[in-house]
């Protein structure tokens, strides 16, 4: 695509690549030595794929409270806002104000299809509600319980309840997990816990709200197949607030770094 306008060297130096968020297509890792030809780069991506209408970068990756990136439009429709599709749904979102991976497809559908009828289910950090949105359209669930800290997520996730008519089945809570999971009197059936970092520092919250029997997944990084680590803080865990646990998976649900992945642990809580 690019032969006539980029020299044999800045082909090499080429992203391999990218992720597709709706109408968006952003690239994590860009190289400086290719800023001057950005814009053209970008304005053959257009040309070749009709489903791409903005192209950028990211500038700085997740961070801040929000784990949210900053991102630079490199070429097309000058928008970070985008209506993505997966597993059946569709879910609008700013991709530089809400956290989102497209990268968890698969994982999402992992978790839906594990899900039985009439289940209550509680879902920790739901973001613009992308984990509610497909296990409710995609399972017999009873309800659906979400907590989201981020005011822009929350607001996108209200949008998307409507959007996708989901909403007799998904309720939402704006706020600190720490300060909304208290008060919510009911205990569940599973628990989603997909934060990008740190979800240990609340698995007390999981394990006092998870029914007996009730199933915890539990996401973090780990080193390629060094998982003892994260399934022994499942277990002190769980020893502290006096349960039991029965470790029932362990999966690669994408690549954090090199040589570090993204796990999760399905766990049964006695």
């Amino acid at each position: 695509m690019l032969k006539n306008k980029l020299s044999k060297k800045e082909i090499k130096l080429l992203p391999r690549s990218f992720d597709v968020v709706g109408s968006i297509l952003i690239f994590s890792d860009f190289p400086k030595e290719l800023e001057k030809k950005e814009k053209a780069i970008g304005e053959e991506i257009l040309k070749q794929f009709r489903n791409v209408k903005t192209v950028a970068k990211k500038t700085k990756k997740y961070s801040g409270k929000f784990r949210t990136p900053r991102l630079k439009i490199i070429a097309g429709k000058k928008t970070k806002e985008t209506v993505h599709r997966e597993n059946n749904v569709s879910i609008k979102l700013d991709v530089e104000k809400v956290y989102f991976s497209p990268r968890l497809s698969e994982e999402r559908k992992r978790i839906f299809s594990q899900v039985k009828n009439n289940e209550s289910i509680l879902v920790m950090f739901s973001g613009c509600a992308v984990y509610p949105l497909v296990i409710a359209k995609n399972s017999n669930v009873k309800e659906i319980c979400c907590v989201e800290i981020n005011p822009t997520a929350h607001k996108y996730a209200l949008e998307n309840l409507k959007f996708n008519k989901l909403g007799n089945k998904i309720k939402l809570f704006l706020g600190d997990v720490k300060k909304i999971m208290p008060i919510l009197n009911k205990k569940f059936d599973r628990i989603l816990m997909p934060l990008p970092k740190g979800a240990e520092k609340f698995l007390d919250l999981a394990l006092d709200k998870i029914r007996k029997n009730g199933v915890i997944h539990f996401y973090d990084f780990s080193e390629e197949n060094n998982y003892k680590k994260i399934t022994k803080k499942i277990e002190e865990e769980c020893r502290k607030q006096k349960k039991r646990c029965n470790i029932l998976n362990i999966v690669k649900c994408g690549q954090f770094s090199p040589g570090v992945n993204r796990i999760c642990v399905d766990f049964k809580v006695f």
